[in-house]
Formats: C-alpha cells, structure tokens, sequence
C-alpha cells in the first residue's frame, strides 16, 4: 500500500511538486530498482537472522519512507523511495522460505498465490483511500496515516519470532554467498532464464498499469481523480480475486508454465486497448479492460514464484531472491521507459502496444523451456 499510494494520488502530488505526473514511474522504479539490491542479498541474511527478523527490516523500512515523503519535497520523496528499496526485495524470499516447507505440494501454487494477495490488496487499498484522503487532507497526511499499522505489524510479528526463527544459522555468509547463489542457479537452470525474461516483461507491464493508470485516465480519458482511483482499485481487485484462482488451476487443471504463457497473451490484448482509451469510451467498458487486465498483469505473481521456488528445488530461498530481483528490474526499467516514450510520444497508444507485445512473446516462449529443468 505505501509504495502504491504514490501512483493512486499522483496527480496531487504532482501538482503540488511541481512536476510532471508521468515521473511518477521514476518513483516506483526506484523502489524497485534498489530492491534488486536486497532481493539478491536477503537470503543470506534470511539465512542467518530468520526470515521474522527480514521481515521487520521491511516494515522498519516502508517506516522511513513514509515519513521522509511526508516531508513534501523532491529530495525527502527520492530519498523515501531509496529507503524503501533498501529492503522491500527480501519480503518474497522470506515469505517463501517460511511456507514452503510448511505447504503441502498438492497446494503449493494456491499458497503462494494466496500470499501474492498482499500486493494488489495494499493497491486496492491504496486506490480506495487514498484519492479520498488526499483530496480532504492532502497528500502527506494521507501519507502519514499509514504509519499507524505498519507500527502496529512492526511489534505483532516479533511474538512468533522465536519459533519460526529456529531455523537460522548464526555463521551463515551473507554478502559473496547471496551475491553468488541467485547467478549461480541462473546459470544452472536452462529454464529458469526463460522464466526470468517471462517475469521481467511481466512485472514491467503490471507497473505501467499500475503506475500510469490514474494519470492516464485524468488526462486522456476525462475521469476525475476518485473515479480513476476507483479504476485503479478495479486493476487491483481483480489481481486479487484472480491470484488464487490461477493457484487452484496450475494446482488442478493446467501446469503453471502453460497458465503464464495465457497470462502474458491476455496482457497484450488488453495493453493494446488501454492504450486507446480516450473521452469516446464508455466508462463500463474502461473498468472491464482494466479488471481483465488486473486478472493477468497482476495476477500472474503467485505461480510464478512457485515456479521459481519449483524450479530452485532445495535452492528455493535463493532462486525466490533471484525470482524477485528480476520482477524488480522489469518493474525498474518499464516504467521508466514508458515514461519517456509517452512524454516523448504525448500519447500512450504506442508504449501499451510495445508493452504488450513483448508480454505475449516471452510469454509463448515459456512452455518448452519450463517443462526440462
């Protein structure tokens, strides 16, 4: 929800800063691109201090950030951004380090799909309130309201840290170990690098929806600002309801690689229409783009962290690290890209387009090479 509140009130924000709101995808790849930094290193920290203890370091982190953004500058939000990175990549690996022994394997992909839940939810959450919040208080109280739970999940966690802990190894390496591991299993596992450039055009494409949505429905689509927060939640509802159906379906019904290759054809389509949106379209029509659209660019996370978990075998942590290093740069890198090309371009059509494209092709690529580990 903290890093999502940025994109549900850009346009405020925006305006008061001074700046145009398309940068507001220079914000959310911050995030990300310094979260690259502890996906890669937290399973050896995981390894050593527990998974609990990462996961705290999370929250202490989302802390700073809120509270350097609330400050109401350039600078102190760069510097939020920075802050929230520096952690927000080990929340996969630890997540995945305590459930997956605990998972029966039958239900795996609907576990971990219902873990990935937390991500749309916080957006859906930051899209209802957000808007709402901003415009009778402002952007930095908004901001600053969301410090009271994550204070509050800050202290809860700490009471079963003990037992879920146990498992941590006081003298395990943190810094060339963890460096190693992720480049190691990438280089190991012929289908994982597919996997890998799979989840990097897919998490890119769920950030441009995510990111531009608001912005882009403000000024090309005549919504105001709640009824394009309200879109917005649209997206993230969808991605939340849709998580562990796919679960249920890759555990049941079809195999996960071939799940991600419908997934990423979807995303094309709908890329391509919302990037026709304009004052024509009814607004009915908007919303369903987008949920269908929140159905796959958001909803394809669960299984396919369980494919990186699948895949990495005993080097799951690890392979999950990695797994959230490369969702981390599509997420940094596309939305930077579809900023220039639509401030360049001054339309979105183009960018979508491209976007999609590039889904649908790595998605088709995935069958074959996930089948031979």
């Amino acid at each position: 929800m903290a890093a999502y509140s940025f994109p549900a009130a850009a346009p405020a924000i925006a305006q008061d800063l001074q700046v145009p709101g398309t940068l507001v995808g220079f914000f959310i790849s911050t995030v990300y691109g310094v979260g690259i930094i502890s996906a890669l290193l937290s399973p050896g920290f995981i390894h050593r201090y527990g998974a609990v203890r990462a996961s705290q370091l999370v929250l202490l982190a989302t802390l700073a950030m809120l509270l350097s953004c609330a400050l109401g500058s350039v600078l102190s939000v760069a510097i939020g951004a920075a802050l929230l990175g520096l952690a927000y990549g080990a929340t996969a690996p630890a997540s995945t380090h305590l459930l997956v022994p605990r998972t029966p394997h039958p239900v795996i992909n609907l576990v971990l799909s219902i873990r990935q839940i937390g991500v749309p939810l916080g957006g859906v959450t930051a899209g209802l309130l957000m808007a709402p919040l901003t415009v009778r208080f402002g952007w930095r109280v908004a901001l600053l309201c969301q410090t009271i739970p994550v204070l509050i999940l800050l202290l809860a966690i700490q009471i079963p840290r003990a037992r879920w802990d146990r498992d941590r190894n006081p003298a395990h390496p943190i810094w060339r170990a963890s460096l190693l591991g992720p480049m190691q299993i990438l280089r190991d596992i012929p289908a994982i690098r597919r996997l890998a450039l799979a989840s990097f055009v897919y998490s890119g494409l769920q950030l441009c929806f995510v990111t531009f949505m608001t912005v882009h429905l403000t000024s090309k689509a005549g919504f105001d600002l709640i009824r394009a927060g309200q879109v917005l939640a649209a997206y993230q509802i969808a991605g939340v309801i849709s998580r562990p159906i796919w679960g249920w379906l890759a555990d049941n019904v079809l195999a996960a690689r071939w799940l991600l290759t419908l997934q990423g054809v979807v995303m094309c389509v709908t890329a391509v229409l919302a990037g026709q949106f304009g004052l024509e379209w009814p607004r009915a029509l908007v919303f369903a783009v987008c949920a269908v659209a929140g159905t796959t660019a958001s909803g394809f996370t669960g299984i396919a962290y369980a494919e990186w978990a699948r895949l990495g075998g005993a080097r799951r942590t690890e392979a999950t690290g990695l797994g959230a290093g490369v969702m981390f740069a599509g997420v940094m890198l596309m939305p930077s890209a579809f900023s220039v090309a639509v401030t360049a371009l001054g339309d979105y059509g183009v960018a979508y387009a491209v976007a999609g494209a590039l889904a649908a092709i790595t998605g088709l690529l995935l069958p074959g090479a996930i089948r031979s580990r």
